[in-house]
């Protein structure tokens, strides 16, 4: 009955099905002498996990604190996109002034050359009245 019993806990244990006290049992069985033929290559799988458990690490590690280098560089990186964005848009300010004092005298530019231009007839205009003046002049001193 016993080994019915264990086989089906190995069936069990091998599908992920057992609970901690029936691996215990399967631990407890396997660590006995008297072991049947067809299940001695258990054996040695239940005996390290008794044997792992009883292991312990004795060597000393030597702890040295870490140097915390990130946040020195997340700092360095803050003050680099601030200095980055506070100059940037003091050349985008006097970028935009830039081009708006190139637009204000290309608008001036026109201006002016609109006024040159209707200047030009106006002094055409005057012509005619100037000699206009000439001819009323010799009108007048020939009379």
């Amino acid at each position: 009955m016993e080994l019915d019993n264990i086989e089906k806990l190995l069936e069990k244990y091998f599908e992920a099905s057992t609970t901690v006290a029936e691996e215990e049992m399967l631990k407890v069985y396997f660590s006995q002498e008297k072991i049947p033929a067809h299940l001695e290559q258990y054996t040695p799988l239940f005996q390290y996990f008794s044997n792992a458990k009883k292991e312990r690490f004795t060597k000393s590690v030597p702890l040295q604190p870490r140097k915390n280098y990130y946040k020195w560089i997340s700092v360095a990186a803050v003050a680099v996109l601030a200095f980055g964005i506070y100059f940037g848009l003091d050349r985008h300010r006097d970028y935009q002034e830039q081009k708006e004092a190139e637009f204000v005298y290309q608008e001036t530019r026109k201006a002016l050359d609109l006024l040159a231009e209707n200047f030009g007839r106006g002094t055409e205009k005057m012509a005619y009245l100037n000699q206009f003046e000439k001819t009323k002049q010799k009108i007048y001193n020939n009379n």
